[in-house]
């Protein structure tokens, strides 16, 4: 499996982004929220936005490597953030789509969950929604990946 360039291997856990838009402000802005909020997701972890400007290259980002989490602009001509659901669904351990929108209205969040989204973000980007969102569907993630972790340590507690 192909990692992202730039991933350095330490202690600490790489977690991989995919930020899927045209606009370079975005992947900066995400990656300067992210970054900046380590401990408050997880103090053993690191956080690394891998930026693709189009569905086509997310799509071979994707099939290339293990993400996450990955957070696609809803308009991302000619394609959409469903062309990136559709490509998400066929993968053996998807990630989790988060849909970023100037126009984040009840519509687009509705249809968004319907489709199969995780979230729905507004633009310009608050950071704390930014760290609540990406961080709930990174724990998601690895929940599903490690079936029996949460149970395991609440009965070791109790």
């Amino acid at each position: 499996m192909k990692e992202p360039p730039g991933i350095e291997t330490n202690s600490a856990r790489t977690v991989t982004v995919l930020s899927v838009s045209p606009s370079k402000a975005d992947h900066a802005v995400l990656c300067s929220i992210l970054q900046d909020s380590n401990p408050e997701i997880d103090t053993d972890c690191r956080w690394m936005i891998y930026p693709a400007t189009s569905a086509a290259s997310a799509e071979e980002v994707l099939s290339g490597q293990e993400i996450p989490v990955v957070i696609s602009e809803d308009n991302l001509f000619p394609d959409t953030w469903r062309a990136i659901l559709q490509h998400i669904s066929l993968l053996p351990d998807p990630p989790f789509l988060i849909v970023a929108s100037r126009l984040a209205d009840e519509r687009l969040w509705a249809e968004a969950l319907n489709l199969g989204a995780w979230d729905v973000l507004a633009k310009p980007f608050d950071a704390q929604e930014v760290i609540r969102v990406v961080a709930s569907a990174w724990r998601h993630w690895q929940d599903r990946r490690e079936p029996g972790t949460r149970q395991k340590a609440a009965a070791t507690v109790t």
